[in-house]
C-alpha cells in the first residue's frame, strides 16, 4: 500500500508529480505557513510528515501524528524546527536534505557579498527613485573585493564552496571552524586557519556557515562585533539566531562595523527594527537554496527519506539514527 504522506506545503511540480505517484497524499490547502492546530490535524492518521523549515514540529504535533507516524522528513538541511529529542523519544527518524544545496547558498552568499561592498542596494534605490544625476569622481564608492581578506566561519560544505569562488577573485582566506582540516586539506583549499577572535579582526569580509545549535548562538553578538574590524562586512547565509540581531544593528549604526549581508534574520520573518533604515545592509527573503533545480533536489531528498521508512528501510539522510539502534 502507499504511504499516507502530509506534506505542509507545496513544493516544485515534479516533486510533486513523484508524491501523487507513490504516496497517498494530503496536502495543506493553503500556499502559507500551517499553524500548531492545522499540522496536527494533517498528519492525523498520516504515515509521513514532509514539512519545511518554518513549521514548528513539536511534541504535540507528534502525539497528534500517534500512532501512526513513522517519519517527519524536513526539506531543508536544518532542522532545529522539529523536537529532535521529542521524536527520538517517540522512536519516529527524523530526516533532512543536505548536501544539494551548497552551490546554491555559496553563490548567494558571494552575490551578497559583492553586494553589500559596491553598495548596489543604495545603488539600485537611487536609480528607481529617479534621484541620479549622472556619474561622479566620488559617488557611492564601495569596497575593494579583489586581494580583500574573507574570513569564514565555519568550514563545511557551504564554507569551502564559498572559499571556492573566492579564490578566483584572489582573496586571502582565512577560517576558523570547532574541527580544524588537516594541513593537506588546508593547503587543497588555499585557507589559513585562525582562532575565531584572529578571524574577526583580520578579515574584510566575514562569511557564516556554521550549523545553528546552542554553541552557536547569538555566536556573533555585541563583544564578537567589536572585534571586527569597522570597515568590515558580515555576510549570514547560515542562520539568523547565530547573530544577535539587535547587537548587529547597534553596530552598523555606530559604524563599528561597516556593513552586511543578510539572508537570514533571528525572527524570520521579523526583522530587527532599525535594519529597515540602514544603507549599508542588504537584505534578501532567505533565498539561499532559492533555485528550481536546486528546491526540487531537496524535495526529490525529502521523498527518498520517507519513503525509504515506509519501505521499512532507514532513511539516507536521519539526523537521530540513534531510533534504529
Amino acid at each position: 500500500m502507499k504511504p499516507k504522506v502530509f506534506l505542509s506545503r507545496r513544493l516544485p511540480p515534479a516533486v510533486m508529480d513523484r508524491l501523487a505517484t507513490h504516496a497517498d497524499l494530503r496536502v495543506h490547502p493553503e500556499d502559507r505557513v500551517a499553524t500548531p492546530a492545522e499540522l496536527a490535524a494533517g498528519v492525523r492518521g498520516r504515515d509521513a510528515l514532509l514539512c519545511n523549515i518554518t513549521d514548528r514540529i513539536d511534541a504535540a504535533v507528534l502525539d497528534a501524528g500517534s500512532p501512526t507516524l513513522r517519519v517527519v522528513a524536513n526539506f531543508g538541511v536544518g532542522f532545529n524546527n522539529i523536537d529532535v529529542a521529542a521524536a527520538t523519544a517517540r522512536r519516529i527518524p527524523v530526516t533532512n536534505t543536505p548536501g544539494v544545496l551548497t552551490d546554491a547558498t555559496a553563490d548567494l552568499a558571494f552575490a551578497l557579498l559583492l553586494a553589500t561592498a559596491r553598495r548596489l542596494g543604495e545603488g539600485e534605490r537611487l536609480v528607481r527613485a529617479g534621484q541620479w544625476t549622472g556619474w561622479e569622481p566620488m559617488q557611492m564608492l564601495g569596497a575593494d573585493v579583489t586581494g580583500a581578506t574573507l574570513g569564514l566561519v565555519g568550514f563545511g560544505r557551504i564554507g569551502k564552496a564559498m572559499a571556492q569562488r573566492a579564490r578566483a577573485f584572489g582573496m586571502r582566506l582565512v577560517y576558523w571552524n570547532r574541527t580544524r582540516l588537516s594541513p593537506s586539506d588546508e593547503a587543497s583549499a588555499g585557507a589559513m586557519y585562525l582562532s575565531l577572535a584572529e578571524v574577526l579582526s583580520q578579515a574584510d569580509f566575514i562569511s557564516l556557515h556554521v550549523a545553528y545549535t546552542p554553541e552557536t548562538h547569538h555566536l556573533l553578538n555585541a563583544a564578537t562585533l567589536s572585534r571586527m574590524k569597522r570597515t568590515a562586512i558580515l555576510i549570514n547565509t547560515a542562520r539568523g539566531p547565530v547573530v544577535d540581531e539587535a547587537a548587529l544593528v547597534q553596530a552598523l549604526q555606530a559604524g563599528t562595523i561597516g556593513g552586511a549581508g543578510l539572508d537570514v534574520f533571528e525572527r524570520e520573518p521579523q526583522l530587527e527594527p532599525g535594519l529597515f533604515g540602514l544603507n549599508n545592509v542588504v537584505l534578501a527573503p532567505h533565498l539561499g537554496s532559492a533555485t528550481i533545480g536546486t528546491r526540487t533536489k531537496m524535495g526529490m531528498i525529502a521523498v527518498d527519506n520517507l519513503l525509504a521508512v515506509a519501505a521499512g528501510q532507514r532513511p539516507p539522510n536521519c539526523v537521530n539514527p540513534q531510533v534504529f539502534a
